[in-house]
């Protein structure tokens, strides 16, 4: 069985891994930003693979404090990827999780492959797309094998309300009004379900994908359905309020992904009926 080290595992994403994928797992406690934590734990292993998790994540929570995000998603990325160095580690592969959010919004719609010019759409992409290229930079130097996971739009029934869906579910929920009034969300984005997202990482670990990968649907999902879904779920209606401003559009281009043997096999629309 492989040995896999795992940070971020008590977050959502991290949590669902360590039960789905049957590896011998060692979670990395403390935190992430201790270099002295982080050396021993390096140190004292020797790892198959790492999945590297840990982040501050929800974007509205890097919008509030930049820079103890920036500290976090990069300094700590920068501590894992010193200390293997240091200590000469060489794992078969290592998962770095990014995000779409180191892309640019489209006025069109346009699938995003990872040959795209990076140009971070909010303060969470910029943290992310640091912590990319000093990964990037150093490990291949050293000629060890990593992949980094652009992971699209999720939602999980462990999300909180500060993320995007559930957000959404919570405030139709929770209103004594039978009309919910939205605003923005005439937009499409790309959608997937949390079991297809651990499915890519251990499939781009096993086969040891190397470089970039888009890990999304490569479907567009309006955001107005979303709110139709829950609406209709407490029998109330949604109204739109309406915008000069165009749609947008953050779609995948996941064919990479694809080619490596993964394809999505998840309903996200099954996903949102597990909110009640």
């Amino acid at each position: 069985m492989y040995r896999c080290g795992v940070t971020g595992a008590t977050g959502i994403l991290g949590s669902r891994i360590i039960k789905k994928i049957k590896f011998n797992f060692v979670i990395f406690k403390g935190d992430i930003t201790k270099k002295k934590l982080v050396d021993n734990w390096i140190k004292s292993n020797n790892f198959d693979f790492i999945i590297h998790l840990a982040a501050i994540v929800p974007t509205k929570d890097v919008e509030k404090d930049y820079n103890y995000a920036k500290k976090v998603n990069y300094n700590g990325t920068k501590n894992l990827v010193d200390s293997l160095i240091k200590y000469q580690k060489k794992p078969k592969n290592i998962f770095f999780a990014s995000t779409s959010h180191v892309y640019q919004i489209r006025k069109k719609f346009f699938k995003i492959d990872e040959n795209q010019k990076v140009e971070p759409y909010s303060k969470y992409g910029k943290t992310k797309i640091l912590a990319e290229n000093y990964l990037k930079k150093k490990l291949k130097k050293e000629k060890i094998n990593y992949c980094i996971g652009r992971i699209f739009s999720y939602t999980s029934l462990e999300q909180n309300k500060s993320f995007f869906t559930p957000g959404i579910f919570y405030k139709i929920k929770k209103s004594k009004q039978k009309t919910i009034t939205f605003e923005g969300l005439k937009h499409f984005r790309d959608f997937l379900s949390i079991n297809d997202i651990i499915n890519a990482i251990r499939i781009l670990l096993i086969k040891k994908g190397t470089g970039i990968y888009n890990i999304g649907s490569s479907k567009k999902f309006h955001l107005e359905t979303i709110a139709k879904i829950f609406c209709k779920k407490f029998k109330k209606k949604a109204f739109f309020i309406k915008s000069s401003k165009s749609f947008t559009y953050l779609i995948s281009d996941n064919k990479k992904l694809i080619k490596l043997g993964w394809s999505p096999k998840n309903s996200f629309i099954q996903e949102l009926n597990k909110f009640k």
